[in-house]
């Protein structure tokens, strides 16, 4: 069914209606759009605009249409020019004339509005229960290995000791708030278009208040030519969905270099690794890498319906009809990564000894000793400068800083002394980091404690 009026002299042009079918892929919107045209029907009867009679038959053709489409027995037209029109399309042939009275007081241009919003609450409600998901995968990895001391890093080289556990948090906290961005989101586009029209409202007593109630809306939206052409909860879904995936890339990265032979932290299990079609030694960490590679897919999408968007004048214009294949790959790729990850992070297989080997070597407590030279009232810059100078020692004769006799370390300052040594432990490096989200074995249990606490409350 295409929305031709009497306007037209000539059939459409079989290329253009191929050009603008949206149907294949709006027809993912099939269940919303029902949804909201049952409320449309029903506000219609309340305002005594339609007869009950024509309500409820039309109420049951729309059931029939859903059915149909559900059970996959729908069967759609090359004329069905988009899933709006495919369904009142069907809606006439079940129950006659009745069904040509559905569209009354309603354009497409708040229809599809509506719908849009519908849909994209129900994928930020799921989207956060798979965030929750990944967040306690984090978790319950953190949990297994809760004093596996590791290096971290800055500029990718060695910095100072931390706790695996401490590090995984961190993946929870930009989690965290990742979650509240799609919920921030979901409020700011929780209001109804429906009543808008194609720009500037109906001339029918419509109750846009009570369908928006019906459908679970916080409010109606203040102004008809906005709610036609606001497209922003589109943009802050792919944004807050670029930002989620920027997130999990850079976890992607460091999987794929700690399951290195270089690295050795961690090591896929094999149900999560690709082999080599030639290579028979390789075991590749393909999840990761399509993790990191489908990023970019979906930061993409935000920066081509942004460009879309730039340069539309009010209300509706064709170009909004680009908005939907993008956020639909989006959420796809979002629910798909989420769950893979979910699965893959608390099977991770961690080597320990490896990981504390690594923290023991490149001097990564040597900031312990300039700050024990600081406690003895040395200025700080004179402190680290005497321990670089030590560390460029140490380095010149292959030895660790504990190895290091009095004699030596007075060289580079009278306050240095063997007593100190022992604080150049990576255990002792760790535990010392008592500050608040700090790397200190208490403060990462307390900190485990916390999210975990706060995953069960806002789960």
């Amino acid at each position: 069914m295409q929305a031709r009026s009497g306007r037209f002299r000539e059939p459409l042009d079989e290329t253009v209606a191929a050009f603008q079918n949206s149907f294949p892929f709006d027809q993912r919107l099939f269940r919303q759009d029902v949804q909201g045209s049952r409320a449309h029907v029903r506000m219609l009867a309340r305002q005594g605009i339609l007869a009950q009679d024509e309500v409820e038959v039309l109420l049951e053709g729309l059931d029939r249409v859903e059915a149909e489409f559900a059970e996959g027995r729908f069967e759609a037209r090359p004329d069905d020019e988009d899933v709006h029109m495919a369904v009142e399309r069907r809606l006439v042939e079940l129950v006659g004339d009745a069904g040509k009275r559905l569209h009354t007081a309603r354009s497409r241009n708040d229809q599809v509005a509506l719908d849009l919003r519908l849909w994209l609450r129900e994928e930020m409600e799921l989207l956060d229960e798979e965030l929750l998901g990944l967040q306690a995968a984090f978790l319950d990895l953190a949990e297994a290995h809760p004093r596996a001391v590791m290096p971290g890093y800055t500029h990718l080289q060695r910095a100072q000791p931390v706790l695996l556990a401490h590090h995984l948090l961190a993946y929870v906290e930009m989690l965290e708030r990742d979650r509240e961005r799609f919920r921030d989101a979901r409020r700011r586009m929780n209001l109804s278009p429906l009543g808008a029209g194609a720009l500037a409202g109906v001339p029918y007593p419509v109750d846009p208040q009570g369908v928006a109630t019906e459908l679970g809306f916080a409010g109606v939206c203040a102004n008809s030519l906005d709610a036609v052409s606001d497209r922003d909860h589109a943009v802050e879904f792919l944004a807050a969905a670029s930002l989620l995936m920027v997130h999990v890339s850079r976890l992607a990265e460091e999987l794929v270099l700690w399951s290195s032979q270089e690295f050795g932290f961690v090591e896929l299990p094999d149900r999560f690794a690709t082999g080599s079609s030639i290579m028979p030694q390789k075991k590749n960490p393909d999840v990761p890498e399509l993790v990191r590679g489908k990023t970019g897919r979906v930061v993409g999408h935000l920066v081509g319906l942004l460009v879309t968007l730039k340069g539309l004048p009010l209300a509706y214009n064709k170009d909004l009809q680009e908005d939907k294949e993008p956020l639909f790959d989006t959420a796809d790729t979002l629910h798909a990564t989420l769950r893979v990850l979910a699965a893959l992070v608390p099977a991770l297989r961690v080597d320990e000894e490896r990981m504390r080997r690594a923290a023991e070597d490149g001097y990564l407590t040597a900031t312990e000793l300039a700050d024990a030279l600081v406690r003895r009232g040395v200025p700080f810059r004179e402190a680290h400068h005497a321990v670089g100078a030590l560390v460029a020692y140490a380095r010149e004769r292959g030895c660790r800083l504990s190895d290091l006799t009095g004699e030596e370390l007075v060289r580079f300052h009278p306050r240095l002394g063997v007593e100190l040594l022992p604080l150049t432990e990576p255990q002792r490096a760790v535990d010392a980091r008592k500050s608040w989200g700090g790397t200190g074995y208490a403060q990462v249990e307390e900190a485990l404690a916390r999210a975990r606490r706060r995953l069960e409350q806002r789960g």
